[in-house]
């Protein structure tokens, strides 16, 4: 059987473990060195003779050795390796000219490092430790569609425009106002027409600096979709986007396709991938250790296969737990006790200005808060939370209120098991465990990625003694997982404690599978917003897609919720009986 070993050198401590792990290992102790200490604080450990018995991994108290017995299935030459006893990736998606082609997975999967590659920005070693030329990945995927890409690529009978994940870092590489940057990438002289399609004409005359994240989004959108490619990588276009902005994206990445180009596209809203894409690539393994790309699958039967956690044509289970979506009906909490309510509310900031109905949230219970950027939500949420006041009306919840900001603090040098020593202490098993959240535990605040930070923002809010808990935007820089075990967690903690949440969030998917009733906003973004009484999931949900003129049904398989083909004979009854969540 074929394994492989990883060491995550950032939890490696030879000074704090004595060296542990090669006095352990049984190999090491009949003389020949599978686990090798070098300079310093430097270890390897040598494949060809490691038995698997891991003996080394489980007894590391940092959790830095992962040992891996590889799926037999699976070829033992890794496409790329990230140097010795680093993550293995093992096959890759191709794009497919004519069609949108997605990708999903965990978080540290390889997903953007099989974009990089395939977009010519990372050179491939095979498993070596030098990089590989064109004319042997040609020979190395002899047969496969793949020998065609790379063949097209070496002799650049392929164009490539990629949008990177990381958009935050766009105004460190580009100053000045967003029309100079958009000109500059212009191949297509389609400036007007593809502003007007991502509605991001009114920022053009704007400073890269200053602009949000989700019109930074919308600009790398463009900047990617305006040259003349043949093949266009966009690595999660969603991420700071409402949901109304999200389907515009959606429906404009899908008008790309044509028979000269195609598109790839790595997301982690379920709705919108699914939405978006002809074909999905799968992708499964151990997060930060190795990732296999599946076979393509069509996307019903690719987001189906996923929810599943069974790869059945390759025979490959990646997770224990199917996930399955359940209609919430709206008697069912009807006789629950009222927690708290507030009472009307107005706020006014700068040029934009608040208006809130009284409403009130039930015990246990999760309020999902719906509606575009820019339009009050997390106002709403801060005037709660006690961190802003009112102009009108007055908040005395007489309740200890716990807050997630939107925006999440990474300066700090603190440790993470520090920050969690209540979660720690009093939920390991409610909170802890099912965000995985152990083997951050001697990281840094100010180390962690946007996923890692996220985890450890929402166990720490869920942790305190309050009564409500507010959070906005929990999905941010999670992958699909990660979000559907966020929002069983905040379920199980409300009920644990008997307290109530208020969820500020743009996955629909990720809502659906989380609240109980919903508010949604209204108005006009940076301008005003109103948000009326809570409503239940099926009318607050018939209120928000008949603004954005879609409809939902749900899919029979696995009960998640599917936006259904505009003007379909589906899309037309339900739009026709009003019942745009559902049928």
């Amino acid at each position: 059987m074929a394994r492989i070993a990883v060491i995550d050198k950032g939890k490696h401590f030879p000074d704090k473990c004595g060296w542990l792990c090669p006095g352990l290992c049984p190999v090491n102790r009949t003389g020949k060195e599978c686990i090798i200490k070098g300079h310093g604080k430097d270890i390897s450990i040598d494949e060809s003779l490691c038995t698997g018995c891991g003996i080394c991994a489980h007894r590391c108290p940092f959790g830095a050795i992962s040992i891996i017995n590889l799926p037999e299935e699976l070829e033992t030459e890794p496409v790329h390796r990230f140097g010795e006893n680093g993550f293995a990736l093992y096959r890759l998606p191709i794009p497919k000219f004519g069609q949108v082609v997605g990708i999903m997975g965990r978080n540290g999967i390889g997903k953007t490092t099989a974009l990089k590659i395939l977009a010519g920005l990372l050179q491939p070693n095979l498993g070596t430790k030098k990089e590989v030329s064109y004319d042997e990945l040609v020979k190395k995927f002899r047969g496969t569609e793949a020998q065609s890409y790379f063949q097209k690529l070496k002799e650049k009978k392929v164009k490539i425009a990629y949008k990177p994940q990381k958009v935050d870092d766009i105004p460190k590489q580009y100053k000045g106002k967003v029309i100079s940057l958009l000109k500059k990438v212009d191949e297509k002289c389609k400036l007007d027409e593809v502003s007007d399609a991502l509605g991001i004409t009114n920022i053009l005359g704007h400073d890269i600096a200053k602009l949000s994240g989700g019109e930074l989004q919308a600009v790398a959108i463009a900047a990617t979709a305006l040259k003349d490619a043949t093949v266009y990588y966009f690595d999660e276009p969603s991420s700071y986007l409402d949901i109304s902005q999200r389907l515009r994206i959606a429906k404009f990445i899908k008008s790309l396709i044509n028979e000269e180009t195609a598109v790839m596209v790595v997301e982690h809203d379920l709705i919108i991938l699914d939405y978006m894409t002809d074909i999905i690539h799968l992708m499964y393994g151990q997060a930060a250790c190795y990732g296999v790309v599946s076979q393509p699958l069509a996307s019903k039967v690719g987001v189906n296969t996923y929810l599943d956690g069974y790869l059945r044509s390759e025979n490959v289970r990646f997770r224990d737990k199917t996930i399955k979506f359940m209609v919430k009906s709206p008697e069912a909490r009807k006789h629950h006790f009222e927690l708290t309510k507030w009472p009307m509310l107005i706020k006014k900031l700068e040029t934009f200005k608040l208006e809130v109905d009284e409403g009130d949230v039930k015990k246990h219970e999760v309020l999902g808060i719906l509606g575009r950027n820019a339009i009050g939500k997390t106002t709403f949420v801060k005037l709660l939370a006690g961190v802003l006041e009112p102009d009108k009306g007055s908040v005395d919840l007489k309740l200890k209120v716990s807050y997630k900001p939107q925006y999440i603090s990474s300066d700090s040098e603190d440790i993470v098991l520090n920050v969690l020593q209540k979660a720690v202490q009093d939920y390991k098993a409610l909170i802890v465990r099912p965000l995985e959240l152990e083997p951050l535990f001697m990281k840094k605040i100010n180390e962690l990625s946007g996923g890692e930070l996220q985890r450890v923002a929402i166990a720490l809010c869920l942790s305190q003694d309050s009564d409500l808990f507010l959070l906005d935007e929990p999905s941010a820089y999670l992958d699909v997982e990660q979000r559907l075990i966020i929002s069983k967690v905040i379920n199980d903690v409300m009920e644990n404690k008997g307290a109530s949440a208020l969820v500020v969030d743009h996955d629909l998917l990720f809502m659906d599978y989380l609240a109980h009733r919903l508010l949604v906003f209204e108005g006009e973004p940076s301008v005003k917003g109103f948000v009326h009484k809570p409503l239940s999931m099926e009318e607050g949900m018939n209120k928000l897609l008949k603004e954005l003129s879609i409809s939902i049904r749900r899919e029979e398989q696995t009960g998640r919720p599917r936006i259904n083909k505009e003007g379909s004979v589906k899309d037309r009854a339900q739009k026709q009986e009003g019942k745009y969540y559902y049928s």
